[in-house]
C-alpha cells in the first residue's frame, strides 16, 4: 500500500468511525469494547489489499462485524461475569442538546432494554439481527461473516427477532416530551417521600434491573409496582443529587453526589407509565464515562 494509498485509506475509515462505533456499540453493549473493536479493525484494513474494494462502507462494516463476532464468542467462552446480570454500557449526555454522533449511537431506539435483551441472543443471532434489521446489510454477507448459507443467515435473523419480542423488548413511547414529563414526577415522587405518586407512574409489571457491581449493593431485579416503589422511596434522600439526562436517547436521570458519580438511569415508558428502569451504578464503570457535565 503506498503512502498515498494509506493516507487516503485513513481519511475515509475516520470518516466511517462513528457509523462503525454504533454498529459495535449494538453488537457488544460496551463503549469501551465498541472502541476496541473500531480499532482492532482499523489495523486488520491497514494491512490489508483493497485496492478492488468497491462498497468501502460495506466491506469496513463486515471487518468490524467479524470482530465483534469474535468478541462475542469469547464472551460465551470464557465468561468472566453472569451475562444476564450485568447492564450494557448507557449512552450518557447533557438533555436539551444531543450530538450528532452520540445520536448515532442510539439512533434505532436502541435503548438499554433493547440492549439487554440482545444479550440474551447467540452471537450468530446478535450479528445477523443488528446487520440487517438495523443496518440492512445482505443475508449473503452477513452469511460470509457468521460462516453461514444466507439462508440460513436469514433463519438467525428470523430467530433473533422473535426472541427479542419475546425476551420483552416493549415499544416504547416515542414522545420525548412526554417521557420527560413522567420521568421529572417520578423524580419529584421520590423527593417528596409520595408513595401513592409513585405507584401511580408505574406499570403494575414493572421492572427494575439495578448494576452496583461488587459494591454490598450488587445487581439486583425488583419486579411490580409496590416493590418498585419502596425500593424508590429507599433511596429518596438522593434524589436531590439527580440530574436530568439523555440516557441512550430517552429521558433519564443521573445522580451525582459530591463526591462523583453514584448511579445512571434509563427508563423505557410505555403508554405513561414506567414498564422498565435500569440502573448502573457500578463505581468502576461510572468512572470511565465522561459525567462531568453532571458534577455541581
Amino acid at each position: 500500500m503506498t503512502e498515498t494509498r494509506e493516507g487516503w485509506l485513513a481519511e475515509r475509515f475516520e470518516e466511517h468511525r462513528p457509523q462503525l462505533r454504533a454498529v459495535a456499540y449494538r453488537m457488544l453493549g460496551s463503549l469501551s469494547e465498541a472502541d476496541d473493536a473500531v480499532q482492532d479493525a482499523w489495523l486488520r484494513v491497514s494491512r490489508a489489499d483493497t485496492g478492488e474494494v468497491e462498497n468501502l462502507r460495506g466491506y469496513l462494516t463486515t471487518v468490524v462485524a467479524r470482530v465483534c463476532l469474535n468478541l462475542l464468542r469469547s464472551r460465551r467462552s470464557h465468561p468472566e461475569e453472569p451475562l444476564e446480570d450485568r447492564l450494557p454500557d448507557p449512552v450518557v449526555e447533557r438533555d436539551g442538546g444531543p450530538d450528532p454522533a452520540q445520536q448515532l449511537l442510539v439512533a434505532d431506539a436502541v435503548g438499554l432494554a433493547m440492549l439487554v435483551v440482545l444479550d440474551r441472543l447467540s452471537p450468530a443471532e446478535r450479528v445477523a439481527f443488528v446487520l440487517h434489521d438495523v443496518f440492512g446489510v445482505p443475508f449473503a454477507e452477513i452469511g460470509e461473516i457468521v460462516g453461514r448459507s444466507p439462508a440460513a443467515a436469514r433463519q438467525l435473523a428470523s430467530r433473533a427477532r422473535r426472541r427479542v419480542r419475546g425476551g420483552g423488548a416493549v415499544q416504547a413511547d416515542a414522545d420525548p416530551v412526554r417521557q420527560r414529563a413522567v420521568v421529572d414526577a417520578f423524580l419529584a415522587a421520590g423527593r417528596a417521600g409520595d408513595f401513592s405518586a409513585l405507584l401511580a407512574l408505574l406499570d403494575p409489571d414493572v421492572v427494575v434491573r439495578a448494576d452496583f457491581g461488587t459494591t454490598p449493593l450488587g445487581r439486583q431485579v425488583i419486579r411490580g409496582r409496590e416493590a418498585v416503589a419502596r425500593s424508590a422511596l429507599g433511596f429518596g434522600s438522593l434524589a436531590r443529587f439527580a440530574r436530568s439526562a439523555l440516557v441512550n436517547g430517552a429521558p433519564g436521570l443521573v445522580v451525582h453526589r459530591e463526591s462523583g458519580p453514584f448511579a445512571i438511569l434509563g427508563f423505557t415508558l410505555r403508554r405513561g407509565k414506567i414498564v422498565e428502569l435500569d440502573i448502573l451504578g457500578d463505581p468502576q464503570r461510572l468512572a470511565g464515562l465522561d459525567l462531568s457535565a453532571f458534577a455541581g
